[in-house]
C-alpha cells in the first residue's frame, strides 16, 4: 500500500510573512464563545483588534463569561452590521442558521430581514473547521471572502500559548475568494490569534475536514476512549482494583502524549523504561492489527464519502438535545467512579 507523505509538501506560512495590517483596525466578530471562541477573541483582542461577541441571549454562560472577559457582547444583528470579519466558532450543525440570520438580518433597517437596506459590513468570514462549508453550506454572499484557520490544539493552549509569548500550528485553507485578498486575511487573522507564530500549513477546505473528523474518530476522541476502556475492563474483569486500572490505563496516558507530543514517537520511546519499551515494540502490534487498519479504513471511507456528515446531520435535526444527552447515556460507571477517584488524589495540582 502507497503511504502519502502528505505533510511534507505543505507550504508553511511563518509569522514574518503574515502581517496583520490587511486587518488592521478592523472589527471582529465572533459567533460562538466557547472552546476555540473565547481564545481567538481574547487573543485578538489583545492584538489590537475590537472583538464583539455576538449573542442575542445575553443569559447565557457564555455571555457571562465573555462579559467577565472584559468583551463587549452585542446581538447578532450588530455583528453584520458592525464587524468587517465573523469568526463563525458556534458548533458546525448551527453554522449554516447563524450565517443566515446574520446577514438577514443585517440587510435590513429593522430587525425584519423584509426591509433591505444594505448595512451589511461583513467582508470575509474565519472558521475553525470546515465542516459546514462542505457538508452544510451557509448562505453567503457573492463577494464575501471565506477561509478555515483551524488551530491544532483546543482553545485552551490557543490562549495559554499566545499569552506566553509562542503559538500554535494551524491549517490555512481558503474557500471563497471573490475580493483576490483572502489568504492575506486568513494570515492575518492567523497572527491575530497567535497561529502564524509556530506556523500556518496551506490545505485545502477539503483535506483539512478530512483528517480533523478522521483523527477525531479514530484517534483522538473514539478511538482512545475506545482503547482505554477497553484496557480498563480487561484489568477490572480480571480481578483488579478499579482504582489501579484507572490510574495506569487513563490517567497516565497524558503523561506519555506529552512526551510523543515533545519528542516524537521514537524520542518517547528513549524516554520510557526498558521494560515499557520493550512491551510497546513487542506488544503493541498485537493491539495494530491487520483487522485494526481494516477499521481504520473503514472509518476514513466514511468521512470521504460523507456518510458520517450524513448520519450526523440527521440526528442533529432529528434530536437537537442529542449532545446533551450522549455523555450520560454513554456513561461507564465503574470507570467514572475510578476515576473520580484518581483525580481527587490530584486535586492540589488544580489548586496551585
Amino acid at each position: 500500500m502507497r503511504r502519502l507523505h502528505f505533510f511534507m509538501s505543505m507550504r508553511i506560512s511563518r509569522l514574518d510573512e503574515c502581517p496583520l495590517d490587511p486587518i488592521a483596525g478592523w472589527t471582529l466578530g465572533v459567533c460562538g464563545y466557547g472552546n476555540q471562541g473565547r481564545a481567538h477573541a481574547l487573543n485578538a483582542r489583545d492584538s489590537g483588534l475590537r472583538v464583539l461577541i455576538g449573542a442575542d441571549d445575553a443569559d447565557r454562560p457564555s455571555a457571562a463569561q465573555a462579559l467577565r472577559d472584559g468583551l463587549e457582547v452585542v446581538p447578532l444583528i450588530r455583528l453584520g452590521r458592525e464587524a468587517e470579519v465573523v469568526a463563525m466558532l458556534a458548533p458546525d450543525d448551527l453554522q449554516a442558521e447563524l450565517v443566515g440570520q446574520i446577514r438577514a438580518v443585517a440587510t435590513s433597517g429593522s430587525d425584519s430581514p423584509d426591509e433591505a437596506s444594505g448595512s451589511l459590513k461583513v467582508r470575509a468570514w474565519a472558521f475553525a473547521h470546515g465542516f459546514s462549508l462542505v457538508y452544510d453550506r451557509p448562505p453567503f454572499g457573492p463577494t464575501d471572502d471565506v477561509f478555515v484557520v483551524a488551530p491544532a490544539s483546543p482553545g485552551v493552549q490557543v490562549r495559554t500559548r499566545y499569552e506566553a509569548g509562542h503559538g500554535v500550528p494551524a491549517l490555512l485553507a481558503i474557500d471563497s475568494d471573490p475580493s483576490g485578498q483572502c489568504e492575506s486575511l486568513a494570515k492575518a487573522y492567523g497572527t491575530a490569534i497567535g497561529c502564524s507564530r509556530a506556523g500556518l500549513l496551506h490545505s485545502s477546505v477539503r483535506d483539512e475536514v478530512d483528517i480533523d473528523l478522521f483523527g477525531e474518530q479514530s484517534v483522538l476522541c473514539g478511538g482512545m476512549n475506545a482503547l482505554t476502556t477497553a484496557a480498563f475492563e480487561t484489568l477490572v474483569d480480571a480481578g483488579y482494583a478499579p482504582e489501579a486500572a484507572y490510574l495506569e490505563c487513563v490517567h497516565q496516558l497524558r503523561l506519555t502524549a506529552e512526551l510523543v507530543e515533545s519528542y516524537g514517537i521514537e524520542g518517547m520511546r528513549r524516554r520510557i523504561s526498558t521494560t515499557a519499551l520493550f512491551g510497546d515494540i513487542s506488544r503493541g502490534p498485537r493491539v495494530g492489527t491487520a483487522e485494526l487498519r481494516e477499521a481504520l479504513r473503514s472509518i476514513l471511507d466514511d468521512v470521504r464519502s460523507g456518510e458520517f456528515a450524513r448520519e450526523w446531520l440527521d440526528v442533529r435535526r432529528q434530536n437537537p438535545g442529542w449532545a446533551r444527552q450522549a455523555p450520560g447515556e454513554n456513561r461507564k460507571s465503574d470507570l467514572e467512579d475510578a476515576g473520580e477517584t484518581i483525580r481527587g488524589l490530584f486535586q492540589d495540582d488544580k489548586n496551585d
